[in-house]
Protein backbone atom coordinates (compact mmCIF):
# COMPACT_ATOMS: atom_id res chain seq x y z
CA UNK A 1 0.00 0.00 0.00
CA UNK A 2 1.57 3.76 -0.91
CA UNK A 3 1.20 5.56 2.35
CA UNK A 4 0.42 9.28 3.33
CA UNK A 5 2.73 12.16 2.18
CA UNK A 6 2.77 13.98 4.82
CA UNK A 7 4.30 17.19 2.66
CA UNK A 8 0.96 17.17 1.02
CA UNK A 9 -2.12 19.08 1.75
CA UNK A 10 -5.02 16.97 3.43
CA UNK A 11 -7.52 15.43 1.15
CA UNK A 12 -4.89 16.71 -2.23
CA UNK A 13 -4.02 13.29 -4.37
CA UNK A 14 -0.12 13.55 -4.73
CA UNK A 15 1.46 14.47 -8.61
CA UNK A 16 3.68 12.22 -10.29
CA UNK A 17 5.20 14.35 -13.40
CA UNK A 18 5.69 11.04 -16.28
CA UNK A 19 8.73 12.95 -18.30
CA UNK A 20 8.72 10.16 -20.79
CA UNK A 21 7.23 10.74 -24.27
CA UNK A 22 4.15 9.15 -26.41
CA UNK A 23 3.72 6.44 -26.65
CA UNK A 24 4.83 5.27 -23.45
CA UNK A 25 3.55 8.04 -20.94
CA UNK A 26 0.14 6.78 -21.12
CA UNK A 27 0.74 3.32 -20.08
CA UNK A 28 2.94 4.87 -17.45
CA UNK A 29 -0.06 7.42 -15.80
CA UNK A 30 -2.81 4.46 -15.98
CA UNK A 31 0.20 2.56 -13.48
CA UNK A 32 0.61 5.95 -11.41
CA UNK A 33 -2.37 6.36 -11.45
CA UNK A 34 -3.52 2.64 -10.21
CA UNK A 35 -1.22 3.34 -7.02
CA UNK A 36 -3.66 5.94 -5.99
CA UNK A 37 -1.79 9.12 -7.24
CA UNK A 38 -2.40 11.68 -9.85
CA UNK A 39 -0.52 11.16 -13.12
CA UNK A 40 0.69 14.53 -14.94
CA UNK A 41 2.20 14.19 -18.17
CA UNK A 42 5.01 16.76 -18.91
CA UNK A 43 6.86 14.59 -21.50
CA UNK A 44 10.48 16.27 -22.21
CA UNK A 45 10.61 14.97 -25.37
CA UNK A 46 8.59 14.39 -28.41
CA UNK A 47 9.56 11.22 -30.97
CA UNK A 48 9.65 11.48 -34.45
CA UNK A 49 10.24 8.81 -36.97
CA UNK A 50 12.81 9.30 -39.69
CA UNK A 51 12.67 7.18 -42.97
CA UNK A 52 15.47 4.25 -42.53
CA UNK A 53 16.40 1.93 -45.58
CA UNK A 54 15.62 -1.17 -43.99
CA UNK A 55 16.54 -4.50 -45.19
CA UNK A 56 14.47 -7.33 -46.90
CA UNK A 57 13.09 -9.50 -43.79
CA UNK A 58 14.80 -12.58 -45.49
CA UNK A 59 18.21 -11.24 -44.89
CA UNK A 60 18.08 -11.12 -41.42
CA UNK A 61 18.42 -13.34 -38.61
CA UNK A 62 16.92 -11.58 -35.60
CA UNK A 63 16.00 -7.73 -34.73
CA UNK A 64 17.01 -5.87 -32.04
CA UNK A 65 14.88 -3.20 -30.51
CA UNK A 66 16.67 -0.93 -27.90
CA UNK A 67 13.48 0.48 -27.10
CA UNK A 68 9.54 0.37 -27.94
CA UNK A 69 9.65 3.29 -29.62
CA UNK A 70 11.37 1.72 -32.65
CA UNK A 71 9.21 -0.64 -33.11
CA UNK A 72 6.62 1.01 -35.36
CA UNK A 73 9.09 0.91 -38.24
CA UNK A 74 9.61 -2.73 -38.44
CA UNK A 75 5.82 -3.44 -38.91
CA UNK A 76 4.15 -5.18 -40.83
CA UNK A 77 7.64 -6.79 -42.82
CA UNK A 78 9.46 -7.95 -39.35
CA UNK A 79 6.34 -9.31 -37.48
CA UNK A 80 7.66 -13.12 -37.73
CA UNK A 81 11.53 -12.55 -37.72
CA UNK A 82 12.53 -12.95 -33.97
CA UNK A 83 12.60 -10.03 -32.13
CA UNK A 84 15.16 -9.16 -29.40
CA UNK A 85 13.86 -6.33 -26.66
CA UNK A 86 16.44 -4.64 -23.55
CA UNK A 87 12.96 -4.52 -21.63
CA UNK A 88 10.09 -6.20 -20.48
CA UNK A 89 7.81 -3.23 -21.40
CA UNK A 90 9.38 -2.96 -25.23
CA UNK A 91 8.42 -7.07 -25.42
CA UNK A 92 4.78 -6.53 -24.05
CA UNK A 93 4.43 -3.86 -26.63
CA UNK A 94 5.49 -5.59 -28.98
CA UNK A 95 3.60 -8.89 -28.32
CA UNK A 96 0.33 -6.32 -28.74
CA UNK A 97 1.45 -5.54 -32.10
CA UNK A 98 1.31 -8.40 -33.63
CA UNK A 99 5.17 -9.65 -33.28
CA UNK A 100 5.24 -13.41 -32.82
CA UNK A 101 8.90 -14.49 -31.71
CA UNK A 102 9.90 -11.91 -29.05
CA UNK A 103 12.45 -12.91 -26.12
CA UNK A 104 13.48 -9.68 -23.80
CA UNK A 105 16.69 -9.35 -21.96
CA UNK A 106 14.83 -8.06 -19.11
CA UNK A 107 17.24 -5.56 -18.11
CA UNK A 108 19.70 -3.12 -19.95
CA UNK A 109 21.05 -3.06 -23.76
CA UNK A 110 24.67 -5.02 -21.83
CA UNK A 111 21.85 -7.65 -20.75
CA UNK A 112 21.00 -7.55 -24.77
CA UNK A 113 24.23 -8.29 -25.70
CA UNK A 114 24.62 -11.41 -23.62
CA UNK A 115 21.31 -12.73 -24.23
CA UNK A 116 21.82 -13.02 -27.95
CA UNK A 117 26.04 -13.74 -27.39
CA UNK A 118 24.35 -16.61 -25.54
CA UNK A 119 21.59 -17.78 -28.01
CA UNK A 120 24.41 -17.48 -31.02
CA UNK A 121 22.28 -16.65 -33.35
CA UNK A 122 23.29 -18.02 -36.89
CA UNK A 123 26.65 -16.30 -37.33
CA UNK A 124 26.03 -15.87 -41.47
CA UNK A 125 23.45 -13.42 -40.39
CA UNK A 126 22.59 -10.17 -40.41
CA UNK A 127 21.17 -8.71 -36.86
CA UNK A 128 19.33 -5.51 -37.82
CA UNK A 129 19.25 -3.48 -34.89
CA UNK A 130 16.56 -0.34 -35.02
CA UNK A 131 17.25 2.78 -32.27
CA UNK A 132 16.71 6.37 -31.31
CA UNK A 133 19.67 9.04 -32.89
CA UNK A 134 22.72 8.41 -31.04
CA UNK A 135 21.59 5.09 -29.30
CA UNK A 136 22.48 1.65 -29.89
CA UNK A 137 26.20 2.22 -31.30
CA UNK A 138 27.60 0.62 -28.20
CA UNK A 139 24.88 -2.90 -28.45
CA UNK A 140 26.45 -2.72 -32.33
CA UNK A 141 30.32 -2.85 -31.50
CA UNK A 142 29.78 -5.29 -28.37
CA UNK A 143 28.24 -7.49 -30.93
CA UNK A 144 30.26 -7.42 -33.58
CA UNK A 145 33.44 -8.00 -31.06
CA UNK A 146 31.56 -11.36 -30.80
CA UNK A 147 31.63 -12.12 -34.43
CA UNK A 148 27.98 -11.06 -35.46
CA UNK A 149 27.24 -8.80 -38.44
CA UNK A 150 25.10 -6.29 -37.34
CA UNK A 151 23.26 -3.36 -39.23
CA UNK A 152 22.47 -0.27 -36.95
CA UNK A 153 19.51 1.92 -38.73
CA UNK A 154 18.20 4.62 -36.81
CA UNK A 155 14.05 4.61 -37.34
CA UNK A 156 13.32 7.62 -34.78
CA UNK A 157 14.74 10.52 -32.98
CA UNK A 158 13.86 12.54 -30.13
CA UNK A 159 13.21 16.46 -29.94
CA UNK A 160 13.63 18.82 -26.63
CA UNK A 161 10.00 19.90 -25.61
CA UNK A 162 10.06 23.98 -26.10
CA UNK A 163 8.69 24.44 -22.31
CA UNK A 164 7.36 23.10 -18.99
CA UNK A 165 3.53 22.66 -19.48
CA UNK A 166 1.30 24.80 -17.80
CA UNK A 167 -0.63 21.76 -15.74
CA UNK A 168 2.91 20.37 -14.66
CA UNK A 169 4.57 24.20 -13.94
CA UNK A 170 1.41 24.69 -11.79
CA UNK A 171 1.18 21.15 -9.66
CA UNK A 172 5.22 22.26 -8.93
CA UNK A 173 4.30 25.84 -7.78
CA UNK A 174 1.83 24.86 -5.56
CA UNK A 175 3.97 21.90 -4.23
CA UNK A 176 1.30 18.93 -5.12
CA UNK A 177 4.17 17.12 -6.89
CA UNK A 178 5.63 14.32 -4.86
CA UNK A 179 7.83 12.93 -7.44
CA UNK A 180 8.90 13.09 -11.24
CA UNK A 181 9.84 10.17 -13.19
CA UNK A 182 12.85 9.87 -15.75
CA UNK A 183 13.13 6.87 -18.29
CA UNK A 184 16.41 8.30 -19.71
CA UNK A 185 19.51 10.99 -19.35
CA UNK A 186 18.23 12.52 -22.50
CA UNK A 187 14.76 12.77 -20.85
CA UNK A 188 16.30 13.80 -17.73
CA UNK A 189 19.05 16.36 -19.39
CA UNK A 190 16.34 17.97 -21.25
CA UNK A 191 13.92 18.46 -18.41
CA UNK A 192 16.41 20.15 -15.85
CA UNK A 193 17.04 22.82 -19.10
CA UNK A 194 13.18 23.16 -19.75
CA UNK A 195 13.22 23.61 -15.79
CA UNK A 196 15.99 26.94 -15.66
CA UNK A 197 14.38 27.95 -18.84
CA UNK A 198 11.23 28.38 -17.17
CA UNK A 199 11.95 30.06 -14.11
CA UNK A 200 11.20 26.82 -12.04
CA UNK A 201 14.30 26.00 -10.65
CA UNK A 202 13.09 26.33 -6.77
CA UNK A 203 9.83 24.91 -7.37
CA UNK A 204 11.55 20.60 -7.40
CA UNK A 205 12.71 21.63 -3.97
CA UNK A 206 9.99 19.21 -2.17
CA UNK A 207 10.21 16.61 -5.34
CA UNK A 208 11.86 13.40 -5.54
CA UNK A 209 13.46 12.49 -8.95
CA UNK A 210 13.12 9.03 -9.60
CA UNK A 211 15.52 7.49 -12.54
CA UNK A 212 15.65 4.41 -14.23
CA UNK A 213 19.74 4.27 -14.11
CA UNK A 214 22.48 6.18 -13.03
CA UNK A 215 23.22 7.89 -16.27
CA UNK A 216 19.89 9.98 -15.68
CA UNK A 217 20.24 10.16 -11.75
CA UNK A 218 23.53 12.07 -12.49
CA UNK A 219 21.69 14.25 -15.17
CA UNK A 220 19.54 15.02 -12.09
CA UNK A 221 21.86 16.41 -10.13
CA UNK A 222 21.94 19.60 -11.76
CA UNK A 223 18.43 20.53 -9.81
CA UNK A 224 17.48 20.71 -5.92
CA UNK A 225 15.56 18.08 -5.62
CA UNK A 226 14.36 16.72 -2.47
CA UNK A 227 16.33 13.88 -2.93
CA UNK A 228 17.22 11.50 -6.45
CA UNK A 229 16.63 7.96 -5.86
CA UNK A 230 18.01 5.20 -8.99
CA UNK A 231 16.08 2.09 -9.43
CA UNK A 232 18.24 -0.70 -8.85
CA UNK A 233 16.99 -2.20 -12.22
CA UNK A 234 16.46 -0.45 -15.19
CA UNK A 235 12.82 -1.30 -15.57
CA UNK A 236 9.91 0.15 -15.16
CA UNK A 237 8.46 -1.73 -11.86
CA UNK A 238 11.76 -0.97 -10.05
CA UNK A 239 11.02 2.93 -10.60
CA UNK A 240 7.62 2.31 -9.32
CA UNK A 241 8.87 0.40 -6.11
CA UNK A 242 11.03 4.18 -5.58
CA UNK A 243 7.44 5.38 -5.01
CA UNK A 244 6.30 3.18 -2.17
Amino acid sequence: MVGPDPTMKAGVRPAILITRPEPGAGETATRIAALGFEPLIASALTIEATAPHLPPPIAVAAVLATSGNALAACLPAFVDVPLYTVGDATAARARGMGFTQVMSASGDAAALAAMVARDRLPINGTLLLVSGQGQGVALAAALRREDFRVLRRVVYRSRPARTVSDLAADALRTERVKAALFFSAETARSFVRLIDRDGLRDTVRTVDALAIGAAAGVALQALPWRRIGVAPKPTQDAMLALLR
